[in-house]
């Protein structure tokens, strides 16, 4: 059932705990005990809305920043990864395979606020030996929510 429960959750946080029982068929009490459950022990980290920030006109520019990294001996790229996770520009922050090791994701004002944040704060740690980023244009899907409002074609007009 806690599966279950992460998976409505995880579609819908505002779902009720009666909504989630009559969904799964359970009595509202166990669905209670199950969330109190998930929260206690770390599987449910949290709500948040989502939220179509494209609509606000300049609300804030996104950007994907790749990082390599020389991991310290005994910490590998925790310790990175922590330092970096403290800042209020960042989004996200994964571990990778492949060519790059941290992906970044942040999020300012303009282009030259994430462009100074790269440059003085994230490209100056003594463990990242280089930094790729890639400004976010558009958001069409995010955490499974399609954020495309209509079927308009957005491929932009050809002149002839």
């Amino acid at each position: 059932m806690k599966l279950e429960i992460l998976k409505l959750l995880a579609r819908n946080a505002r779902f009720t705990t009666e909504e989630i029982a009559t969904m799964l068929d359970k009595d509202i009490a166990e669905v209670e005990t199950a969330i109190k459950e998930l929260e206690k022990d770390g599987l449910l980290r949290g709500y948040k809305a989502l939220i179509d920030w494209d609509k606000l006109d300049g609300a804030y520019v996104s950007a994907i920043i790749e990082l390599k990294v020389v991991p310290t001996a005994g910490l590998g790229f925790e310790d990175v990864a922590k330092k970096i996770m403290k800042y209020n520009e960042v989004e996200s922050v994964y571990l990778m395979s492949g060519v790059y090791d941290l992906n970044v994701v942040v999020k300012g004002k303009t282009l030259q606020d994430i462009a100074k944040f790269v440059a003085k704060e994230l490209a100056t740690i003594d463990s990242v030996t280089s930094t790729s980023t890639h400004f976010v244009m558009r958001r069409y899907k995010e955490m499974d929510v399609e954020l495309l409002s209509s079927n308009e074609d957005d491929r932009g007009q050809i002149w002839i």
